[in-house]
């Protein structure tokens, strides 16, 4: 008995701590295992009498590989709480057992140390069942108390189930329970998961909801900063309204001050009329009315007085800053301009970055202002230092109250006349000042500028007070003096301007005439006659664009080498490509390096036209003329450009003495080129004016007949350079026209000559084949003739049968490079056909078949056919000369005088035939 109330201490002891450790894994969220395992080192002996328990020992064992405590569970916990974990079978069978064996099995239970946990199903086992000793089913009332507890611990707060639980321990059924709270906690989970599969499409649809969202989301945000962007453009044109809103209020301002100035000097001079008209006579003869009486006319007089040098004060002073207040007109204006062409190349605009840049453009031009002057009681206002940013209006910056006050004051005392013609006479003088022009005005941009800013400052201060006042100035005497201003203007920018070489002075003077007469007209001036002059100036500006273009095709042309362009690379290709527009499939093909046919200032020449067609074009901006107009004003200059500056420059360089006939050669393939790129040059100046090339009435450039003609007098140019090398050759020709045989090989000059032209016709095969045909038969016709000349020249006085025997040689020598064909594309013999004449007349004299020739001659079949008579006669002569010098004892010799009398007949019979043709 006592051995069994110290069992069932420690039991109950057994019991409290395993509550513990449950609470631990409730508390850890650990899944509780129906089965716990027992270290190896339990005693064998111990075995359960308990059926009930055996047969859940041996059910266990089937789940323990899924139902083992992971290490990882068991580091978290306890050690007290590990061992009693493995004490727990020790317990069962204990309250089973009885005597030694149940203090055996406490022993050993209670003596495990935390090392002899196990911590895994392959270190433990299960313990045997034992034989004896089942547990009792559990009653139904003790299935109804746990059926309770778990509705309990399902509607308690957590914080309160200590108690609860507390009762579960006390009732010793932990077995039944744990097995009814997990059957409770898989209901629990299937009603879960039941609801979570019910509820997953809608999350699924509420997820692909929020994707569609997120879309729509990034539309409404692309929306918004599009609206945004609109917004910032939509609040510029706001802003513009609040400048002009903020001149306005300056101007009721200057409008209020000076009404408010009139009102206390008006009364005055009422007061003064009240009180001699009204109150003296009331008040009787007394001696202070007298006094007062002959005071008003002084008082009068001092008023007007001190108003007359007020408004002179204000016509000094701006007739000393009427350039000031014109620069600031001119400014504003500018500024107008700059913003209308950007609200209409926004309107023109697709791209958001442009749009923006334009505008930050426009902000730089609007705030570009500076403070043109300031003056203290002269009239001018001045500028406050926080509106240095903008540019306030001309008449802003001008006090006109003295003027106003002066008419008021005029107009009062009944003189507004004499104040009007006061002030027009005083305009007019400052008007023809201004009109001066300076004396050096042509040398820089800044003279031309100080006299239209003078100009503007005047006319805006007059067309101020025309809008301001009644009757003080007219628009007939505004006109008059426009009239005047604008005539005496034109007349000074045309000789100012004839002395300008500098055409981007020139440009610069255009830009500013443009932006005077934009500023005028602004004003309401009429500004025609100014652009009719600058059309006038249009021909000026293209006549200094020649000469500066007819420098620099000079240029061009000395500095070229006249060789074609080696390129070694695709990026050098491509380069020059990019400057002229050079196709050819053929050259494609060959690998680098390689050359391209023409010479650098091919590129070079494309390039400069297309630099003056942009000048021409920058001149014909804001002109206001159409694009029609624009198209035909360039395309005029530049056919002055072409059949003008550049066929000069191109015959400068063919004609010029170091230019040998590769140069020529070289010249002819560029200006071919050239001539191939002209449709390059009409679509050019198509798309930067707009005018499609096929427009009726367009100009056509004549750029194809500039470069034919310069082809063809570099052509010619050939022909005559290689005359010249044949003539100089022939200069060394050296026969003995006394010889008695000739030799048996050609002439030493003759051969070097021939040696020549073939060197140099190989050079020809780049060139057009017609034109190297040319170049040859020009050559050969030039030998042909020169030593026909050669041998009938005057100083040759005898020519002997030896002579003539080498002369035929050489001659064979010529018709053998002839029958070569130097220049491929000649037909059969056409390029013997050169040396036809000297052949007939040679054969005739060496084979002397004079009845031949004397018999069929005029006859279409005539074997002499192109042999002159005149010439055979000629040197027939000379043959009969030096027969009779050579053979002093010919007339002893019977062979001599039958040849000398041969001669003499075929003389008589050649002169017969000559007199009978002329006749």
């Amino acid at each position: 008995m006592p051995q069994t109330k110290l069992l069932n201490g420690q039991w109950s002891k057994a019991v409290h701590e395993t509550s513990q450790w449950f609470s631990f894994l409730s508390s850890t969220q650990c899944k509780l295992p129906p089965i716990v395992m027992y270290s190896s080192s339990c005693p064998p002996s111990v075995t359960l009498q308990d059926e009930t328990l055996h047969q859940t020992l041996c059910d266990s064992r089937e789940r323990q590989a899924s139902l083992a405590i992971d290490s990882s569970d068991a580091r978290r916990m306890s050690n007290s709480s590990l061992i009693l974990l493995s004490c727990w079978p020790y317990f069962l069978a204990a309250h089973k057992a009885g005597g030694a064996e149940r203090d055996l099995l406490l022993k050993g239970s209670l003596s495990m140390s935390p090392s002899d946990i196990p911590l895994s199903s392959k270190s433990s086992s299960f313990i045997e069942s034992p034989s004896r000793g089942l547990w009792k089913m559990a009653s139904a009332e003790t299935a109804a108390e746990h059926e309770r507890i778990l509705r309990e611990i399902e509607s308690t707060d957590s914080n309160c189930i200590g108690p609860t639980l507390r009762s579960v321990y006390d009732g010793q059924e932990h077995g039944l329970f744990m097995e009814k709270l997990e059957g409770r906690i898989r209901n629990h989970d299937r009603e879960i998961e039941k609801m979570c599969n019910h509820h997953f499409q809608g999350f699924v649809d509420s997820i692909t909801e929020l994707l569609k969202v997120r879309g729509e989301a990034q539309k409404l945000k692309g929306q918004v900063t599009e609206t945004n962007q609109k917004l910032q453009n939509d609040g510029k044109e706001l802003l513009t309204s609040m400048d002009e809103l903020r001149q306005c209020r300056v101007q009721q301002r200057n409008i209020a001050t000076t009404v408010d100035k009139l009102t206390h000097c008006l009364p005055a001079l009422r007061t003064l009329e009240q009180l001699e008209e009204s109150c003296l006579p009331e008040a009787g003869s007394y001696r202070f009315c007298a006094i007062m009486a002959e005071n008003i006319p002084h008082l009068r007089t001092h008023i007007r007085d001190v108003s007359m040098s007020d408004l002179k004060d204000f016509l000094e002073s701006i007739r000393k800053h009427s350039d000031k207040i014109g620069e600031t007109a001119m400014k504003q204006a500018q500024a107008q301009i700059a913003r209308d062409n950007a609200v209409t190349s926004q309107q023109r605009s697709v791209s958001t970055q442009r749009i923006r840049k334009e505008a930050s453009i426009d902000a730089e031009l609007d705030t570009s202002g500076n403070n043109p002057f300031s003056e203290q009681d002269s009239g001018i206002l001045d500028v406050e230092d926080g509106e240095e940013d903008e540019i306030p209006g001309a008449h802003d910056l001008v006090d006109f109250s003295p003027v106003y006050r002066c008419l008021h004051i005029y107009t009062v005392l009944g003189d507004r006349d004499t104040f009007e013609n006061y002030y027009r006479k005083q305009r007019r003088k400052q008007a023809r000042l201004v009109l001066q022009p300076y004396s050096n005005m042509h040398e820089t941009l800044e003279g031309y500028r100080r006299y239209f800013n003078q100009i503007v400052g005047f006319f805006v201060v007059e067309d101020h007070v025309l809008h301001t006042t009644q009757g003080l100035v007219n628009r007939a005497y505004v006109e008059e003096l426009w009239e005047l201003a604008l005539s005496k203007t034109i007349a000074a920018l045309r000789t100012h301007s004839s002395y300008c070489t500098d055409p981007d002075l020139i440009l610069d003077l255009k830009n500013l005439i443009v932006l005077f007469a934009d500023t005028l007209q602004g004003y309401g001036f009429p500004v025609n006659q100014l652009f009719d002059m600058l059309l006038e100036m249009r021909d000026q500006y293209g006549e200094i664009l020649l000469k500066k273009w007819n420098q620099s095709f000079r240029q061009i042309f000395d500095q070229d080498n006249y060789s074609p362009i080696p390129v070694t690379s695709t990026d050098e290709f491509q380069q020059i490509t990019g400057q002229f527009p050079f196709q050819d499939p053929e050259l494609d093909k060959i690998p680098f390096p390689k050359k391209l046919p023409f010479s650098e200032f091919v590129p070079k020449v494309y390039t400069q036209l297309k630099e003056f067609i942009y000048a021409c074009l920058k001149y014909s901006e804001d002109l206001h003329l159409s694009s029609t107009e624009i198209d035909d004003m360039i395309r005029k200059s530049t056919n002055l450009l072409l059949t003008r500056t550049l066929s000069h420059c191109l015959q400068y360089a063919i004609k010029k003495k170091n230019v040998g006939l590769a140069e020529l050669v070289q010249i002819i393939i560029n200006t071919t080129h050239l001539e191939q790129s002209c449709h390059y040059l009409e679509e050019f100046i198509s798309n930067i004016t707009n005018v499609p090339p096929g427009t009726i009435n367009a100009t056509k450039l004549y750029g194809t007949s500039t470069f034919k003609d310069a082809r063809h007098a570099a052509e010619e140019e050939i022909y005559t350079n290689l005359n010249q090398k044949i003539d100089q050759f022939l200069q060394l020709a050296n026969y003995d026209w006394a010889a008695a045989q000739g030799g048996g090989q050609a002439s030493d000059y003759l051969r070097d000559l021939i040696t020549f032209l073939c060197s140099t016709f190989s050079v020809f095969t780049h060139l057009p084949e017609k034109v190297a045909q040319t170049a040859c038969m020009s050559a050969c016709k030039h030998i042909s003739t020169s030593l026909l000349q050669l041998l009938l020249e005057a100083d040759v006085r005898q020519v002997s049968m030896g002579a003539l025997q080498q002369f035929n040689v050489d001659v064979k020598e010529c018709e053998r490079f002839a029958r070569a064909g130097p220049v491929p594309g000649f037909q059969g013999d056409t390029l013997l056909l050169a040396f036809i004449d000297l052949r007939q007349l040679l054969d005739l004299f060496t084979q002397w078949d004079w009845s031949t020739y004397l018999a069929d001659y005029g006859r279409p079949t005539c074997k002499y056919l192109r042999v002159n008579p005149h010439t055979a006669l000629a040197l027939l002569e000379k043959m009969k000369d030096t027969s009779r010098k050579n053979n002093m004892f010919a007339p002893f010799r019977k062979n001599d005088r039958d040849k000398q009398k041969l001669i003499d007949t075929v003389v008589k019979q050649l002169k017969i035939l000559i007199a009978t043709n002329q006749a």
